[in-house]
């Protein structure tokens, strides 16, 4: 759940995880394996618009499956940096 401007609304896990890696990918810059992956992932998401389309089936699947695994990356990183709210689970179904 959650609130803005007095709003409340909740995401289902799924959706949750995928605005997440969103903000990830778009905000935060690295190296390592996850950022390997945030560059596929805008590798893919910038062919969609150069070529002026939507994501086929199979890209947004793709996609989709990436950024849950970035996500359970990054929460893994979080708990061993010592993060007591990191929680890979969240991201498995």
């Amino acid at each position: 759940m959650a609130a803005i401007g007095g709003e409340v609304f909740t995401r289902s896990v799924d959706e949750f995880v995928q605005d997440v890696e969103r903000y990830r990918g778009h905000y935060l810059s690295g190296e390592g394996p996850i950022f390997a992956l945030y560059e596929t992932v805008k590798a893919i998401i910038n062919v969609e618009a150069r070529e002026g389309r939507y994501l086929t089936g199979r890209e947004a699947a793709l996609v989709r499956s990436i950024r849950r695994r970035t996500f359970v990356m990054f929460e893994e990183q979080l708990q061993r940096e010592g993060d007591p709210e990191a929680d890979p689970t969240i991201a498995v179904p």
